[in-house]
């Protein structure tokens, strides 16, 4: 990450002031200068990008105070502190709090420029690795919405942390509803382009000359889309809506770009499944350059037990929103959830999850009757893969251990006490679902 340091130099004396300046400027710095302390902290925040070249004795705020508020608003800035010959006591005080070091009247320019240059360099250390902490943190907050552990889910993580690295476009295309937004979050949000802005544009919400403008200008305000993403990534939902002159502006500034690109382009389809699909809808020299790689979303009936740790998660937060309990899933109710065909796929499972809460809230109704609410024969709906009896059984006795063991906070006894189960019965079933204590903690 390249970023451009500046240096504050903070002195209510001018001449001083001006030749500390004009000699960093000279040296290749950007410099700015304040007169006192004050008016220095209206411009330097957190991670203020550059360094502070202070003078100890000042009217009003002195040097001393002005560096314990920039620690206290920053205490990884490095402030160098400017004394006379009698403050060095105070300045080797001043590295106590925190300054990174203090030059002397009058001091040499040379070893200004070099104390400017270290503490340069030790800024941009300092706010890259911030921003790259951050940016981890945001991915990694982004893949933790991406629940399930079902071999379809493992697998799309793992291509989601492979193909967020690389520097190729990307086609996501799935049925309705199976996350690929989320996805196209995560994409941007693991890769090296984090930092760096992310741009959704859908192409099936606005006529064509609407688009065109926000896609690629004139715009009243702001920037159109293709410059706002620049280094960044442009993601495209319901690319397949894109009318044919859109499409070749679209592959001539994919053209321009070159290799590798600039501006990464995520395109969404939502065309499979429906009878449609994106390669019959986009110009072939535009489908390959957004195909150069292509995540396919698993429907949310190929995901087995993932059904119901979604549900519970749903359930959860949706209770904690409306101040209820969750509803209790019996074993007959677990069945249907996993028998379910979910042609709405996550997005249908949230809804159904959030009315099982309202229901629950009043004390009435049942999952089956949401379910067949939406459409859904609950008595003959079975998975495409029909899985035995034992597969369900397994999934809703992993999914009742589970509940159990969050409701209490990982309290053995108390998760017996409620399963009726002996301790030796419910340590072999944890282990054999891979649950650990640990975790509820």
């Amino acid at each position: 990450m390249s970023r451009t340091m500046k240096i504050a130099v903070v002195d209510d004396e001018p001449d001083m002031r001006e030749s500390i300046s004009q000699w960093l400027a000279l040296s290749g710095f950007d410099t700015e200068m304040f007169s006192s302390a004050e008016e220095a902290l209206k411009v330097i925040g957190a991670d203020w990008p550059g360094v502070v070249i202070s003078d100890i004795r000042m009217p009003g705020m002195d040097g001393m105070a002005f560096l314990k508020r920039l620690m206290g608003i920053d205490s990884g800035l490095p402030v160098i502190m400017i004394t006379g010959h009698g403050d060095v006591p105070m300045a080797v005080e001043a590295m106590r709090i925190g300054a990174m070091d203090f030059m002397e009247k009058p001091f040499n320019p040379d070893r200004l420029t070099e104390l400017a240059k270290r503490a340069s360099q030790a800024r941009r250390m300092t706010l890259d690795n911030r921003a790259l902490r951050r940016d981890l943190s945001e991915g990694q907050q982004v893949m933790s919405k991406l629940v399930g552990s079902s071999p379809e889910m493992d697998r799309l993580r793992e291509d989601i942390l492979d193909l967020g690295q690389a520097d190729g476009h990307v086609l996501i295309d799935g049925e309705t509803g199976t996350g690929k937004t989320l996805v196209a979050h995560a994409l941007h949000a693991v890769g090296p382009r984090a930092s760096r802005k992310f741009v959704p544009i859908s192409c099936a919400a606005y006529n064509d000359e609407v688009l065109s403008a926000k896609l690629f200008g004139p715009v009243e305000n702001g920037l159109p889309a293709v410059e706002e993403a620049r280094g960044g990534t442009l993601c495209l939902e319901d690319i397949e809506a894109l009318s044919d002159p859109l499409q070749a502006r679209l592959l001539a500034f994919i053209s321009e770009q070159g290799a590798p690109a600039e501006t990464r382009i995520i395109a969404i389809s939502n065309a499979r499944g429906e009878g449609r699909r994106a390669e019959d809808s986009l110009r072939p020299d535009l489908f390959y350059r957004l195909t150069a790689l292509k995540i396919t979303l698993p429907p949310l009936r190929s995901r087995g037990e993932d059904i119901l740790a979604l549900f519970t998660r749903m359930t959860e937060q949706f209770s904690e929103e409306y101040g209820c309990e969750p509803p209790q899933v019996t074993a007959q109710e677990a069945a249907q959830l996993l028998q379910a065909p979910w042609p709405g796929n996550v997005r249908q499972l949230i809804n159904v999850a959030e009315r099982a809460v309202l229901q629950n809230r009043r004390g009435s109704g049942s999952i089956a009757s949401l379910l067949m609410a939406d459409g859904e024969d609950t008595q003959e709906a079975t998975t495409t893969e029909g899985k035995p009896l034992k597969e369900y059984v397994e999934s809703f006795e992993k999914m009742l251990i589970d509940n159990t063991m969050r409701r209490h906070k990982g309290s053995i006894a108390a998760v017996m006490d409620e399963l009726c189960l002996p301790r030796r019965t419910l340590n072999e079933k944890m282990a054999k679902y891979g649950l650990s204590r640990a975790d509820y903690l």
